[in-house]
């Protein structure tokens, strides 16, 4: 074992540079804990590769010893999926170093960038370019381009453009092996076979190291309408939803749901935050973009919230107006999750059912929650336009929050066992990491898992990357 760690290290070396391979504690801290506190690794290094090769260089060494390894961005994932396990034998793969844009191409309307690129300087290219990048969540300032094509991110614009999936014309991606697959083709027809990018979207680094990607850019908008809505109850919002996207078309790109006490704990974690609509039980906030010169998109949205108050769908509206008051709505919304971390433990869940099906999930649940646990909070807010809600449960008023966690497996039976009656899924944009992983078996079905481990087995035979995740 001493010759195979020390040989294993003199290849990460020649393959980064010894600069680039920590093993001192304190630089390792930061790569063994998850975003949400909740699971803490172990590690023998971590290794911060700047090019494909090197990134391959390190998989063939790892792949040599028979050495997990685990691959990581910006580290921002709710599931355990970028955390090496406490037995201390994974190597980490930082990506964060893959950083560069390679290629931006306005008149096909593709971006080419590295992994480790965060989102929002993906954003800020495009738009720079006069282009439009839409994938959007709170994260996007630290997460990178590989975790979110990793897991598949979601985020407030789903409705619009789709998940990260939608987005992802071609990859580049290290094989557990250590062989490069150079799929970075900017097409949107490409009927040549099996669409292998589609295995590695998604798979959280389980069957191969995404190293760059090429990406789906769209026309800027030119004008944007935002509004923040009061609601009665869930299935006026399931209503008003219907009603604009009537009313605007696939002009209608986010169209958030929010909880009084959802709203109550972001202004309570950031009081400077508006509050314009003081008083109703459930909010909607809704946003339009159009590409085109001179659109009558803010009328056309006034007029849509005007008809849903006259015909009840609405309690109340306000418009945004100015660029500042959209972005402190959506700052809101955006900082409800980081304010639900300060305020203490909660139980997620990260959901998924028809959008038809939302208020009848929503009433069953409420009912088998109250009644196994007393007092309980519901945190509930998501993007109710493609059906995903973040379903949290926090602590009675005043009670023991840590006491509270430890009523999680009755919670998730509960939840989980209603996602599944309504047609849904119990991860809509998280992934599974280790968080979820023996619900996914409870979950799928036989043949499902039965393919997954096909797949796996196929691709990385040893069971090098990112083990323990997933499956």
């Amino acid at each position: 074992m001493t010759d195979i760690r020390a040989t294993l290290r003199t290849r990460l070396d020649a393959a980064v540079g010894p600069a680039q391979v920590l093993t001192d504690p304190a630089d390792l801290a930061p790569y063994l804990t998850d975003w949400r506190g909740r699971y803490h690794g172990r590690a023998r290094a971590v290794v911060r590769p700047r090019t494909t090769a090197e990134v391959a260089a390190v998989v063939r060494a790892c792949a040599d010893s028979a050495t997990p390894l685990v691959a990581q961005g910006g580290n921002t994932g709710q599931c355990g999926g970028a955390t090496p396990d406490p037995s201390g034998e994974a190597v980490v793969l930082s990506l964060a170093r893959l950083n560069r844009v390679r290629a931006l191409d306005p008149d096909n309307a593709t971006i080419t960038v590295e992994a480790g690129v965060p989102l929002v300087s993906v954003q800020q290219a495009a738009t720079e370019a006069g282009l439009l990048f839409p994938l959007s969540l709170a994260a996007e300032g630290s997460c990178t381009i590989g975790g979110n094509i990793s897991t598949n991110a979601g985020g407030t614009a789903v409705l619009r453009f789709g998940n990260t999936r939608e987005l992802v014309l071609g990859l580049e991606v290290v094989l557990p092996d250590g062989r490069v697959w150079d799929g970075l083709r900017g097409l949107r027809k490409d009927n040549t076979g099996y669409d292998l990018k589609q295995l590695f979207i998604g798979a959280e680094g389980t069957l191969g190291i995404v190293t760059a990607a090429v990406l789906k850019l769209y026309p800027a908008p030119r004008t944007r309408a935002t509004a923040l809505v009061a609601l009665a109850d869930v299935g006026a919002a399931v209503a008003l939803l219907r009603e604009l996207k009537a009313a605007l078309a696939d002009r209608l790109t986010g169209f958030e749901l929010m909880s009084a006490l959802s709203v109550g704990i972001s202004r309570k974690h950031l009081p400077t935050l508006p509050d314009p609509l003081p008083g109703h039980p459930w909010y909607a906030l809704v946003q339009a973009d159009d590409s085109a010169v001179d659109s009558p998109l803010s009328a056309m949205l006034e007029k849509a919230l005007g008809a849903a108050l006259e015909a009840g769908t609405a309690r109340d509206a306000v418009l945004a107006q100015s660029g500042e008051q959209a972005h402190a709505m959506w700052t809101l919304r955006e900082n409800i999750s980081e304010a639900q971390r300060r305020d203490g433990p909660n139980i997620k869940h990260d959901i998924s059912v028809p959008v038809s099906a939302i208020p009848a999930f929503l009433g069953a649940a409420e009912h088998a929650l109250r009644a196994a646990l007393p007092g309980l909070r519901f945190v509930t807010f998501g993007h109710l336009g493609d059906g995903n809600l973040h379903y949290n449960l926090a602590a009675p008023e005043g009670g023991d929050a840590e006491a509270f966690m430890a009523n999680a497996p009755l919670a998730n039976r509960i939840v989980h066992d209603l996602v599944a009656e309504h047609g849904g899924s119990i991860s809509a944009e998280h992934g599974i990491g280790q968080l979820k992983r023996g619900e996914l078996i409870r979950y799928k079905s036989a043949v499902e898992i039965e393919l997954m481990r096909a797949v796996k087995t196929l691709l990385d035979p040893r069971g090098i990357l990112n083990p323990g995740k997933v499956l």
